[in-house]
């Protein structure tokens, strides 16, 4: 796997950009552009990763294309197409968003309309069109799984695959946000091994960060860094191996530079030590 995340020294420029990311000793990152960038930036991005060795992981959309007004739900959609177009010219693995939320004031928020026939019916709609609208060929479009709409568990997440139909649907992995059971979240090796074992084949990029579930009634479950939850974190990166060596894994959702450093210094040496695991069995 690849290990990305935010970096907080500015630049100018697409080769500075890499420079930061090779500082972090990150060897993926997220598209720093947006559609609005010409295709003479987009193309030096590009090159600036490709001779730095940095996988584009992702490029973000992050709105809600089922906003309940009309002319906003417009708005959205037409971001995403854009935003998947910057995907297939930069040569990011996917672009990623939510399937989108009834609620009207938080873009990925909950609504009790949100896992009914009809939000599954309107995702399909607006899946296809996003992605018939660009047709990509060297990237995909991928849906960000959460607690408060679909795709929700692995189940509902292949369920949209099979009936959006287009192969430029794939998967954007992010466990930590599928864990709002107990079940899951003191088995979470074993839900790891599953999600792999059944989604495998569509990941093509993923966040990474942890959890914990404190004796709060009724559910209390707290996202943390890398690091710092329950998550068993030698499970996951084994499990991430056995996807695409180039898999980009992306720390997130925290404030400030040292924080990302720990994180990142966490994963780092989990990283290490599974490897040496490997090393040591292979030796044997």
């Amino acid at each position: 796997m690849r290990l990305g995340g935010a970096i907080f020294k500015p630049y100018t420029n697409g080769y500075e950009w890499a420079e930061r990311i090779r500082e972090k000793e990150y060897t993926a990152a997220i598209c720093p552009l947006d559609a609005n960038a010409s295709d003479a930036v987009i193309e030096e991005y590009k090159k600036a990763a490709a001779e730095a060795d940095i996988v584009i992981g992702e490029v973000g959309v992050w709105n809600n294309p089922m906003h309940p007004d009309p002319h906003t739900r417009k708005e959205a959609v037409e971001f995403a197409k854009r935003q998947l177009l910057l995907a297939e010219k930069i040569g990011a693995r996917c672009c990623v968003n939510i399937t989108g939320t009834y609620n009207p004031d938080v873009w990925y928020g909950p609504h009790p309309e949100n896992f009914t026939r009809k939000a599954f019916d309107e995702i399909v709609r607006t899946t296809r069109e996003i992605i018939d609208a660009v047709g990509p060929v060297k990237t995909f479009y991928t849906f960000e799984p959460s607690a408060w709409l679909y795709p929700d568990s692995i189940e509902t997440y292949l369920e949209l695959l099979d009936a959006v139909n287009r192969p430029a649907l794939a998967v954007h992995w992010d466990p930590v946000n599928m864990m709002y059971s107990p079940r899951n979240y003191y088995r979470n090796a074993g839900f790891l091994a599953e999600c792999v074992q059944k989604l495998g084949p569509y990941i093509k990029s993923c966040h990474i960060k942890d959890l914990y579930m404190d004796e709060r009634f009724t559910l209390y479950v707290e996202e943390r860094m890398s690091g710092d939850g329950i998550l068993d974190y030698p499970a996951l990166i084994r499990e991430l191996d056995r996807l695409d060596p180039d898999m980009p894994a992306f720390v997130e959702h925290m404030e400030t530079e040292e924080e990302y450093d720990r994180a990142s210094a966490y994963v780092k040496a989990v990283m290490a030590q599974v490897a040496a695991e490997r090393e040591n069995r292979q030796s044997s």
